[in-house]
């Protein structure tokens, strides 16, 4: 009995130990993620720096500082996991960016973002697996099958959506920074997609029949996520527009849109889908109606609210690869041969800016051709940016080498940690040398770039930005067109000529028609005990 006890209050004590570590840990943490923020804020004019690179740096000197404490046993305080960051890190992230993209210059040019994302994608996973193939064969790195070669052409096609938001501005440089991060939703979703298959396939026994099923399969996964995606927001939109949640509680209708968004993603990961997609365009649907019902106050709170969730996770995401890259069980594997892990970083550097290159600029000469006004093409100067701003790699790539080549973070196969410091390399060099070079690149290549943009968009980055319908501005509304005569296309090839104009005014018809009675959006008010609104009746539908 007694032997009973004592081992009991061991086990009591051991417990409070690891409870009271990992209270320090995330104590840590979070005064770490203060630092980046105030760190960031200081550095806000600097051509050079932004919050991701600042907060990459915090955790690597962060990394290095645990290090030396631990005499050289560990590096960080937290172990990466890929649940924490598909589940919980990247869905604020993606669904905040649907939410606030300016959806004219994001489907203006949709055909050229879903070129880029899916084919792109693509072709640039296909040039990183068969020069991967060829260099890493002459390369005494370990055995490699098939399927890794695959899965690192998954891997490493995998762009880095998050940093983009840190290193492109979507008010100086609209149609770049619609371009890239358009691109890159698909991308990080076209990847991941990818990545599954090549898991999932028989890769023993490929033939013609396999292929056709893997694209099958990839053209399924990607409209039934889009369409998973605009029903969860349409749904959204319905019960906050019927049930008039806002006369009662406002916390409840931001509650309700918070949880809906997130249970879209949750939604397409049950049913197998990608739920990068289904989260983004849940974004834009609840930014086309479901924000309009809601009222005035939960706007604000709604905008505010999805903004600070999705920046918080930027940060956190940096600064936990900036530790965990550090991580001594990762590297002590392949510290006999340093210059083969340099060699193979090497290579996949060469290859990612091979492989990017391969479809950017025939893709963009593509583009051009179906494009009639100058204003509307793609420059060289504009394809050099849009290459160069694909280039960086980040968690993504990170969580997918890690389940390819690891189990529970930790590998005891020489061949599989190289890959993994590889990895972490090319996530390092390819966030800090070429998100640092980004600013600069842009000034030196578009340096009216402000002017310009001013120009060509009539936009706003206020919150009136919200009230621009799905594909076009405020001002280009039925009423403001009556003025002005859009002549019908009388034949297909008029269609194709004026495509914009055309698709614009049959979805404005169709959306004041059919959509906006159901499901609300701009034009309608909810009503608010005591308002204004409620006092005029409804005078503003």
């Amino acid at each position: 009995m007694a032997i009973e006890l004592a081992l009991i209050a061991s086990k009591l004590q051991n417990l409070s130990t690891s409870d009271h570590a990992s209270v320090v840990s995330m104590n840590l943490f979070v005064a770490l993620l203060c630092a980046c923020i105030v760190l960031g804020h200081l550095l806000e004019e600097n051509r050079w720096m932004n919050e991701s690179i600042t907060a990459l740096l915090i955790g690597i000197c962060t990394g290095v500082f645990i290090l030396l404490l631990s005499g050289g046993k560990s590096s960080h305080i937290l172990v990466f996991s890929e649940d924490l960051f598909f589940i919980y890190l990247l869905p604020p992230i993606i669904f905040n960016a649907g939410f606030q993209v300016k959806k004219k210059q994001f489907f203006v040019n949709f055909m050229t973002i879903t070129s880029f994302g899916a084919i792109g994608t693509l072709i640039s996973c296909c040039v990183i697996t068969l020069g991967a193939t060829q260099a890493f064969k002459r390369m005494d790195i370990g055995p490699l099958e098939l399927g890794d070669y695959l899965a690192i052409g998954a891997i490493f096609a995998a762009t880095d959506s998050v940093c983009t938001l840190q290193v492109l501005n979507q008010d100086e440089t609209p149609l770049l920074y619609s371009l890239v991060f358009g691109e890159g939703v698909v991308n990080d979703a076209t990847s991941v997609v990818l990545f599954n298959a090549i898991q999932s396939f028989d890769l023993n026994q490929l033939n013609p029949s396999i292929a056709l099923h893997f694209l099958g399969n990839f053209f399924y996964l990607f409209i039934a996520s889009t369409l998973l995606g605009v029903l969860t927001g349409l749904l959204s939109a319905y019960v906050i527009k019927k049930l008039y949640i806002g006369r009662h509680s406002t916390d409840r209708e931001v509650a309700l849109m918070m949880l809906m968004a997130y249970l879209s993603y949750m939604l397409a990961e049950l049913f197998y889908l990608s739920g990068i997609l289904t989260v983004f365009f849940c974004g834009i649907v609840m930014s086309h109606y479901t924000w309009h019902n809601v009222t005035e106050s939960s706007r604000v709170t709604t905008k505010h609210s999805f903004a600070t969730l999705s920046f918080v996770a930027e940060i956190f995401i940096f600064l936990y690869v900036g530790m965990d890259a550090l991580d001594i069980e990762k590297w002590k594997f392949v510290s006999d041969s340093p210059g083969t892990s340099i060699a193979t970083s090497s290579v996949l550097l060469g290859l990612i800016l091979l492989g990017r290159a391969a479809f950017v600029f025939p893709l963009s000469y593509l583009s051009n051709l179906t494009k009639k006004s100058q204003y509307q093409k793609i420059s060289f100067r504009q394809q050099v940016i849009i290459w160069w701003a694909g280039l960086m790699r980040g968690a993504v790539s990170m969580a997918l080498a890690y389940n390819q080549f690891t189990m529970s973070g930790h590998t005891q196969l020489r061949s599989n940690a190289i890959m993994i410091t590889s990895t972490i390399t090319v996530v390092l060099f390819s966030t800090v040398v070429f998100g640092l070079l980004t600013k600069p690149l842009i000034r030196l290549l578009l340096p009216h770039s402000k002017v310009t943009t001013s120009m060509t968009t009539t936009e706003t980055s206020t919150p009136k930005s919200f009230i621009v319908p799905l594909l076009g501005n405020a001002r280009d509304s039925e009423a403001d067109l009556e003025g002005h005569e859009i002549h019908r296309p009388n034949s297909l090839r008029a269609l194709l000529a004026t495509p914009t104009h055309t698709v614009h005014r049959l979805w404005r018809k169709f959306d004041d028609s059919f959509m906006r009675p159901v499901f609300g959006g701009r034009g309608f008010v909810p009503v608010e005990p005591g308002s204004p609104s409620e006092r005029n009746g409804n005078s503003h539908w």
